[in-house]
């Protein structure tokens, strides 16, 4: 079920859509992504990629492509980008849009991705990549797929294949596997093929023709047709047998000791091994080693023996020098090259250089760095004579030590090769677990070959032969390595033959490894023959399985794969890995379109470790959450076998009883299943891929040799489980539960979910054998929500004599081998009853019913029981999920009637209200999930952010799934906290209609209806809130998110109400969450004014941000506006900033409301009409705004010096006396505004130390007294506009006047204000690239090419620090700026202040610079105690946005797309913590580097405007064409 997202009537996006996210640097070669058949997948840039134009390509055969829609490999294909319904060609800008590249899945296989940046020929390489899996359309589900493996070998003449067949068909399985059906070497193993084009004869009738590729396609059609099964083979791509012809003349396709030289170390030491098995077959070492190596004592010996003859034959020579012909060759070379007059120092020491051809002493050495080493003056040798031989006795020293120690490394190799060598002598002959074959002879070597070699006679045979022409005849068997690297082949030069000279390989004598190379040019006939081979099964197959998958070259397989997809287009490809790692796993699957992985039941060591494997390789876990649209990684599919063919059988293992258990969990499995010939038939043996030479027997009624019915073995049963599977499978049962009921019964759900129908399988595993008369034993009753519809089927199996014996479980006894058929064991029937009635059942004593809950009681469970169930929901709960159903359909909330009378404060309670303000409301505190925590918000938002992490990660083990699960409170919570509000109880009732329902749900549905519920009831009335806001709202998702960050910080809270002329239901605009949310904390008047634009005026909250700017001005007092507001008469005066910040907002109004120069008329009730009056009534002393601006500037022009009132401790705990002495200007000169002392700190820049213990209580850590640079810059902008508004005849006064002391009197018009700081900015602030004249104060010059952050502090180096203000002093006011100086400054800022979210509030280089921020620390550390670095590092995010603001505005002409690229780039990171955050906001502040920083405030409101702000300016960018095409 998926409820409708809900934006009133609209749809649900498209169900077979699934999106993936492109992000920068992101190369998914081992993620993997799986799809089925008619999906549409769209490709989404991701916020790292804002910023770049982006290209993306794949090898997908898109719709509408050019020429022949045939897949190739290298073929890659532009993807055409798509914005908004409208194509948008093939290379991006990446904005804040909702852009993608859409395909249409229709063809089978595994496809790769990858974009590039800039243009489409950029030379710079994939930025990002991965790939994508599309299944095969099989007939069944992938899911469905019920699959035996035969050997072919065994099935006889094609004319028998029908009737030895049908079994797996009666048995009811739904594809088969065979093994190769081509002609076989001498082993006659199934993986030893001598020729393959060639079909293998004994296929053929006596007496007729041979049988070719045809006559096995006719058998193959015929079975396809009968009984709609699929068929799969065998490619073996890595080896061929010893005997196959082609490999006299194409000997160059194999690694033999002619082409590979590096191998013929390890061919001499196999020669060896193979001489010393020979010795003991002709009983050569006896006594001491017998000819049947039977005991400790005879491997013992053996490895006495086998350690002197390695040792005599001095494998070592083969990597050492000739130490004596090297020194002859360097005197040679010294004598002729005089030394240099000292010894210069050596790049790299003097090393061995191993020979190529691995010829014994030829290994040589760099005799250039010899004679640098070596051939050097000697001042104590008394001629030239002497001086050579000491240079060569120095240089043979050295050789020596060399030979020694490349002596000790191969020695040490072959002490491994004889351990290896004895722990294979131990295995094959004495352990239990082994086939303890004491013969050591021709047919049982004592220990495998790892080479094929002609005949040869002695040790110097060998050698001879492996150095000569011949040697192309000594050729390297395959097999395998344990815990080898898969993606590396071991026979390569670079593994230097290692493999094979310790002796690590488990080899494959049949067989000789292939070597392909790195391109078809590089063995043009191996790649040709083995092409038509594997185009030849495919022709005949409907699948491949790649046989050896883990050690084949990639790039063969891939090569081979698309061969075999040319020829059948849905071509299923099985693969059994053993890499021990899903990651590579998933590098196989990806590049070969591997459609499945064999896995197998057998691995498993014990009952739950058999549950661990079905939950790994099922479906998704029951009650997941709905699918998302955006694409999740995925684990390989898997074909799930309970036992495969080249393993032992499972009586060796196990019991005889665990074989059904088994084969019903691998049936419940949620993967395609399969099973192995001859294990429905109890064959107690391995039918052997080598060995065996019997046939299957055929299908018949009549019990006879080579025949087998329905009641042979667990064939009834089987098919019963098989039919189980394909059901469940067809059907969609696709979500599973592994219960481990105790440690031998597990029970696996099968569950559906569009239904909610569910199906139990128990099994109780047999993993020891029982005892004989066992009658069963006790066990936890088995409990589910719903009810029992149906007991599907009982099974058990038990020996047939048990009714006369008693002894049900009695083991096999001894089993005599058919000479002529594969037969299994008779002694066994399975017990199969099938729609069993609860009161006939034999496993379940009777059901009673806890509510909601069926628990069913077990009888004596026997071993090896088998039972299925159904279960439904109970009537409560199919009521409650049609209910739900209904929710799905558009409209069916019905929130909109309700929505319809509300106001955006409203909606900040129905979504946000953090903990402070829910409390203040009355509504309790935020929700707090019991083992996660609070959530962020009390309203929606708060837990669905946490929903929309846990539900991406299907995290049903998490805490918040446990509370749902275990109870509704979180359900009733939602409603109920809005229920006494008389305007949001209506609201209140359509949560409790919709929620409801879920107190009648299963609990383990509960998690996933409440996401799908809760998402649709946020998507609703977020979707609403965002048609109440303007501007922003309408935008892209990156502002859309940004404009709701308006109303999570604008709420209506009592204790923080706007002061008259704002109407009593005001909202006040909180400065961050959650530290300023209530009270006199949560309204700062710099915070709001910054803010102001970003968050009301560009999102359309005109009303809002009026109702602010009139109540804040009608607080003004000593000619500022309240840094605290604390409703207006308790505001404090003592920041500096504040008046300026408010200007500006009156500015960006005027500029942007609907009649926004109307304001400056509004009247503004003044709380305070002189600075020493008290507070006065609403009403009584009313301004119109111009005039209260006036009074501001008036002030500062002016001058005043004013202590706050109410100064002490009362107010402010940490500040010094001094501190709470105010002062404000303009320097008469410059027209600076100034004010402040080093006891406050008048700036955003605001932490006052409190720490007594580190002595810094009430020492600000950042005064920034004097002209701060930002103050400047907003005291320019405002004047300038007032300038113009003047002129216009919007604002009365033509500038401001100061009376001195002696009554003169000195005016400046606002023109000459504005002039007066232009004139004197860049002279009093810019601080050149180079020294010059033009430094005031040089010694206080740390870093060039800035502007100073202030001017006239108290402490002149103060001025100089580089800080992150001129960034801020740039956006505000760009002309105040020399363009290039700014642009200099600007990349310093870059350079040295940048980081991920935001910028450094002081240079890295400062002694001052601490960039973590921690309030809570306590330490004697003065410059960060009690968090004193708050601006000493930190690196804030709201300058970013202004600093990229500034770029934009102040980039040169050729600059401006990559400033604007810059900047969009720059959202990327802001973007993606905005989504990540449980807050849904921007952060104040975070640590360095961008690290999370726990003392910050988690969403803050000028962080969020800054970015609004940025978004607005790239628009008009791009409106005005500054960002490319």
């Amino acid at each position: 079920m998926a409820v409708e997202s809900e934006a009133e009537g609209a749809g649900e996006a498209p169900r077979d859509v699934r999106v993936l996210t492109l992000n920068h640097g992101e190369h998914l070669d081992s993620t993997l992504f799986r799809f089925e058949r008619g999906c549409r997948l769209q490709f989404s840039p991701g916020t790292s990629l804002l910023g770049r134009k982006v290209f993306l390509y794949t090898n997908y055969v898109p719709d509408g492509a050019e020429g022949e829609a045939e897949f190739v490999r290298n073929q890659y294909y532009a993807l055409e980008w798509r914005c908004g319904g409208a194509a948008a060609g093939a290379g991006l800008l990446v904005a804040d849009d909702e852009a993608h590249c859409e395909l249409r899945l229709a063809r089978a296989g595994s496809f790769h991705y990858y974009f590039v940046y800039d243009s489409a020929e950029s030379r710079v390489g994939p930025q990002g990549s991965g790939w994508f899996h599309v299944a095969p359309a099989l007939g069944v589900p992938l899911d469905g797929v019920m699959c035996q493996t035969v050997l072919a070998k065994c099935l006889g003449p094609l004319a028998r294949w029908p009737g030895v067949l049908r079994v797996a068909r009666e048995a009811g399985y739904n594809a088969l596997h065979f093994t190769p059906v081509q002609a076989r070497g001498a082993s006659d193993s199934a993986y030893s093929i001598a020729d393959q084009l060639r079909v293998d004869p004994r296929f053929g009738a006596a007496g007729a023709p041979p049988p070719g590729f045809d006559d096995v396609r006719a058998a193959l059609d015929a079975v396809r047709a009968d009984w709609q099964v699929l068929c799969i083979s065998d490619v073996v791509l890595n080896h061929t047998a010893n005997e196959t012809p082609w490999l006299a003349e194409h000997p160059e396709a194999t690694y033999n000791c002619h082409n590979c030289p590096h191998l013929r170390p390890a061919a001499l030491l196999d020669a060896l091994l193979a001489r010393l098995g020979a010795d003991v077959a002709r009983g050569a070492l006896e006594p001491g080693v017998p000819r049947r190596v039977c005991a400790h004592d005879h491997v013992q010996a053996l490895r006495g023996e086998l350690a002197a003859r390695v040792a005599a034959a001095r494998l070592h020579e083969l990597w050492a020098c000739d130490a004596a012909a090297v020194e002859r060759r360097f005197r040679a070379l010294a004598a002729a090259r005089p030394p240099p007059p000292a010894r210069a120092p050596a790049a790299a020491p003097l090393r061995l250089l191993a020979d190529a051809q691995r010829r014994r002493g030829a290994a040589g050495v760099d005799l250039e760095l010899a004679l640098q080493l070596y051939n050097v003056h000697r001042p104590e040798c008394a001629d030239e004579e002497a001086r050579l031989d000491s240079a060569c006795a120095e240089l043979r020293r050295c050789l020596e030590r060399l030979n020694a120690e490349v002596e000790a490394e191969v020695r040490a190799h072959l002490a491994a090769a004889v351990d290896n060598c004895v722990a294979g002598m131990r295995y094959e002959r004495l352990q239990a677990d082994g086939p303890r074959v004491a013969e050591v002879s021709a047919a049982h070597p004592l220990v495998p070959r790892y080479f094929a070699w002609p005949p040869v006679d002695s040790a110097a045979e060998a050698e001879a032969l492996v150095y000569g022409p011949r040697g192309r005849l000594v050729q390297a068997h395959n097999g395998w390595v344990m815990d080898a690297d898969p993606l590396q082949d071991f026979a390569a030069p670079e593994r230097d033959g290692r493999v094979y000279l310790r002796r690590e390989l488990v080899a494959w004598g049949d067989s000789v490894k292939l070597r392909y190379g790195a391109r078809p040019e590089d063995c043009a006939f191996l790649w040709a023959h083995m092409r038509r081979y594997v185009e030849l099964t495919a022709e005949l197959f409907d699948g491949v399985r790649l046989d050896n998958c883990h050690s084949t070259p990639l790039h063969v397989a891939e090569y081979m794969l698309d061969c075999a997809r040319r020829v059948r287009p849905e071509l299923y490809v099985l693969a059994e890995l053993f890499t021990n790692s899903d990651q590579v796993d998933n590098v196989f699957v990806n590049r070969l379109g591997i459609s499945s992985l064999v896995r197998e039941a057998q691995a498993a060591w014990d009952a739950r470790e058999l549950g661990r494997l079905l939950h790994r390789f099922g479906g998704r876990p029951v009650g997941a959450f709905a699918p998302r649209r955006a694409a999740a990684p995925a684990v390989a599919h898997a074909l799930l076998l309970d036992l495969t063919h080249d393993n032992p059988s499972p009586l060796r293992r196990r019991c005889v009883f665990d074989l059904l258990p088994t084969a019903a969990l691998v049936a419940a499995a949620s993967c395609a299943s399969g099973s192995t010939r001859g294990y429905d038939e109890l064959v107690p043996h391995a039918v052997h891929v080598v060995d065996e030479a019997r046939l299957y027997a055929e299908w018949g009624e009549a019990e006879a040799p080579g025949r087998v019915g329905a009641r042979a073995g667990l064939l009834a049963a089987r098919r019963a489980l098989n039919e189980l599977h394909a059901e469940l499978a067809g059907a969609g049962y696709s979500e599973v539960y592994v219960d481990q009921v105790d440690d031998d019964v597990i029970a696996v759900t099968r569950h559906d979910p569009v239904s909610r129908k569910s199906v139990i399988l128990v099994a109780v595993t047999a993993f020891s054998a029982p005892e004989p008369a066992c009658a069963g034993r006790a066990a936890p009753p088995l409990r589910f929500e719903g009810r029992l519809d149906e007991i599907v089927l009982e099974a058990v199996l038990r020996h047939r004599d048990h009714e006369s014996t008693g002894r049900a479980f009695e083991p096999p006894g001894a089993f005599a081998r058919h000479p002529q058929f594969i037969t299994g064991l008779s002694e066994y029937r399975a017990e199969l009853r099938r729609a069993v009635p609860l009161e006939e059942s034999r496993v379940f004593a009777g059901a009673r019913r806890d509510g909601a809950l069926t628990e069913l009681a077990f009888r004596a469970l026997l071993p090896g029981t088998v039972a299925a169930l159904r279960v439904a929901p109970g009537a409560g709960a199919a009521r409650a999920l049609e209910r739900l159903r209904r929710l799905a359909a558009p409209g069916a909330l019905a929130l909109a009637p309700a929505l319809a009378p509300l106001d955006l404060p409203d909606f900040h309670t129905l979504l946000y209200c953090c903990d402070a303000e829910e409390r203040e409301r009355g509504g309790g505190a935020v929700y707090d999930v019991p083992g996660h925590g609070p959530l962020a918000y009390a309203g929606l938002q708060g837990v669905a952010a946490l929903l929309q992490d846990v539900a991406a990660r299907d995290e049903l083990g998490h805490a918040l799934c446990a509370n749902l699960r275990a109870g509704d409170w979180l359900a009733r919570y939602t409603w109920r906290r809005l229920e006494a509000e008389p305007r949001l109880a209506p609201v209140a009732a359509r949560y409790r209609a919709a929620l409801e329902p879920l107190e009648d749900l299963p609990r383990f549905l509960v998690p996933t209806y409440f996401e799908a519920v809760l998402s649709a009831l946020f998507d609703a009335v977020s979707g609403a809130a965002l048609a109440r806001l303007g501007g922003a709202a309408r935008g892209g998702p990156a502002a859309r998110a940004l404009a709701l960050t308006s109303v999570q910080l604008t709420g209506r809270v009592p204790s923080a109400r706007l002061p008259p002329p704002a109407p009593g239901a005001a909202p006040s605009l909180s400065a961050g969450l959650p530290h300023f949310a209530v009270g006199h904390m949560r309204c700062w008047g710099r915070d709001t004014f910054i803010a102001l634009r970003g968050l009301f005026l560009l999102t359309g909250r005109y009303d809002d941000a009026r109702h602010h700017i009139l109540a804040y001005g009608a607080c003004l007092r000593h000619g500022l506006i309240p840094n605290l507001l604390d409703g207006g008469r308790h505001a404090r005066y003592n920041c500096r900033d504040a008046v300026w910040w408010w200007l500006r907002a009156i500015r960006q109004y005027c500029a942007e409301a609907p009649r926004g120069p109307a304001l400056l008329a509004a009247a503004v009730p003044r709380l305070w009409p002189r600075d020493d009056a008290a507070p006065a009534p609403p009403g009584s002393a009313d301004q119109p705004l111009h005039d209260v601006m006036q009074e501001a500037l008036d002030v500062h022009f002016q001058g005043l010096v004013f202590r706050e009132r109410g100064a002490g401790r009362q107010i402010d705990a940490h500040m010094a006396d001094r501190g709470f002495d105010v002062q404000i200007g303009v320097d008469p000169d410059t027209g600076f505004p100034f004010g402040g002392n080093d006891a406050n700190c008048g700036t955003w820049m605001d932490k006052m130390g409190s720490s007594d213990r580190a002595g810094t209580r009430g020492r600000p850590a950042t005064p920034r007294d004097g002209s701060a640079v930002e103050l400047v810059a907003l005291c320019y902008d405002t004047v300038t506009w007032l300038a113009a508004q003047h002129r216009a005849g919007r604002y009365p006064y033509p500038g401001v006047a100061r009376r001195h002391r002696d009554g003169a009197l000195t005016a400046w018009t606002w023109a000459q204000w504005a002039e007066r700081l232009r004139r004197n900015f860049e002279r009093h602030f810019w601080v050149p690239a180079a020294p010059s004249a033009a430094d005031a104060r040089p010694d206080l010059v740390h870093r060039r090419a800035i502007y100073k952050d202030s001017h006239g502090a108290a402490r002149p180096w103060a001025d100089y620090q580089l800080r992150c203000n001129f960034a801020v002093a740039m956006a505000v006011a760009p002309d105040l700026f020399d363009a290039q100086h700014a642009w200099a400054a600007l990349d310093s800022v870059r350079r040295l202040l940048r980081g991920p979210l935001g910028l450094k509030t002081l240079d890295p280089a400062d002694w001052a610079y601490r960039p973590n921020y921690d309030n809570a620390d306590d330490s004697a550390d003065p410059a960060v105690a009690h968090g004193f670095n708050y601006h000493q590092g930190p690196e804030w995010v709201w300058p970013l946005t202004f600093y990229l603001r500034a770029r934009l505005a102040l980039a040169p002409a050729a600059e401006r797309a990559a400033a604007a690229a810059d900047a969009l780039a720059a959202l990327g990171p802001l973007l993606a913590e905005l989504r990540a955050s449980p807050w849904r906001g921007l952060p104040e502040l975070t640590d360095a580097a961008g690290a999370r920083c726990p003392g910050s405030c988690r969403s803050q409101a000028w962080s969020s405007a800054g970015a609004l702000e940025l978004l607005r300016d790239l628009a008009d960018a791009r409106r005005a064409r500054a960002l490319p095409d």
